[in-house]
């Protein structure tokens, strides 16, 4: 039954002004031959409460119906339906199918095909250098960024100056696929509510946690638990992070390395890599992943916790810049043992004991933009 059957008689039957509450000692009246009940204006919600309903489908006073009308068998299966019928939970609750995943070559088209003009005026390649700095890197810096890569690269810092926009609706799939990953739910969730603190965002909107990593950040999260082979690195992390002892927001810290991850981009960190795959978007996301598991494994073996933290990214930015290739490394040998079915390089961690709280007291602050020589670690 729907609300609309249900509301039918206070709406249709009750204009004639009888659809006022019944009285404890309303008495219901019978026709002369005792075959149906008089009982239009009465309340559906009524029915139970004096015994009508019983009346007109059972024995009652020694009376048995010859015939039961349809109007009657109606309202009992109404009656009976009610208790059924259960209210929305907050306006953006999500009746329909849930959506399909998204994967994360489709979400990069769209942004490969909508105008991003507005936002491409906000990049800086690269970092600007003078005085010896800047001859210290050419003589002894990476190489440059091949020019066939410039586009690609672009590209990547342009979604990086990309807010979260809730009206798009590849904006939404993005954001349900990563939840659904990483919980397990099989259905769509609320795009704000507090489930996101859960995931370790700062609040219970997504978007507020972007800043100095746009949409990127959310690109990197969906890339880590859409790709088969880094599915169970992102889980693996995400229950270190909800450990009692060694709990971190998990979201967040990932919006920090994606940070890192930008900043090594356009310092040319990753232009020798680059150039040796003739890539730049997978290189800038393995990148991201090696430096999310060194994080973790760091973050296990030396028991951190979350009072480390911004000792921990700055140590992180450091190492990821100076040796990405070796990062790059590790990441292929965990990737190699996994799929092996070895014991993971984040060792065999219990993350087991009481869960974790939210991170509603806990409170990272961050850039808006990105500066030219700013570090990019946000710190607690």
């Amino acid at each position: 039954m729907n609300e609309k059957s249900c509301s039918f008689h206070s709406k249709e039957e009750f204009r004639d002004g009888q659809g006022e509450r019944m009285s404890a000692g309303y008495s219901p009246s019978y026709d002369n031959d005792k075959s149906v009940l008089a009982f239009r204006g009465i309340p559906i919600s009524e029915l139970k409460n004096h015994g009508i309903l019983q009346a007109l489908t059972t024995e009652a006073n020694e009376w048995e119906p010859r015939v039961v009308s349809t109007e009657v068998v109606r309202a009992q299966e109404e009656w009976e339906a009610v208790d059924t019928i259960q209210p929305e939970t907050g306006s953006q609750a999500n009746s329909e199918q849930p959506g399909q995943l998204i994967s994360f070559s489709e979400a990069l088209q769209h942004f490969q095909t909508v105008d991003l003009s507005s936002f491409k005026k906000r990049i800086q390649p690269t970092i600007r250098r003078t005085g010896l700095a800047a001859l210290r890197h050419y003589l002894f810096g990476p190489p440059k960024l091949h020019q066939g890569l410039w586009e690609e690269r672009d590209l990547v810092l342009t979604i990086a100056q990309c807010g979260l926009d809730s009206q798009d609706p590849v904006h939404g799939r993005v954001l349900q696929t990563i939840y659904k990953k990483l919980t397990g739910s099989k259905f769509d969730c609320a795009l704000h509510g507090d489930h996101w603190e859960d995931l370790g965002f700062q609040g219970a909107n997504p978007a507020t946690d972007l800043r100095g990593a746009g949409f990127l950040a959310l690109l990197h999260l969906l890339y880590l638990v859409m790709d088969s082979k880094t599915l169970l690195m992102a889980q693996e992390i995400f229950r270190l992070s909800r450990h009692h002892i060694q709990q971190f927001p998990f979201c967040l810290m990932s919006v920090n390395i994606t940070h890192i991850a930008i900043q090594a981009l356009r310092e040319e960190c990753l232009s020798r890599e680059c150039n040796r795959q003739q890539k730049v978007i997978p290189v800038v996301n393995s990148f991201y992943a090696a430096t999310f598991l060194h994080l973790a494994h760091v973050w296990r073996t030396q028991r951190k916790t979350i009072s480390d933290s911004s000792f921990v990214l700055k140590d992180l930015e450091v190492l990821a810049k100076k040796s990405p290739r070796r990062l790059l490394k590790t990441l292929e040998l965990y990737l190699a043992r996994v799929s092996k079915g070895q014991a993971s390089l984040l060792g065999a961690q219990k993350c087991c004991g009481p869960e974790a709280p939210p991170f509603k007291d806990l409170t990272f602050t961050g850039r808006s933009d990105l500066q030219p020589h700013s570090s990019g670690v946000w710190l607690i």
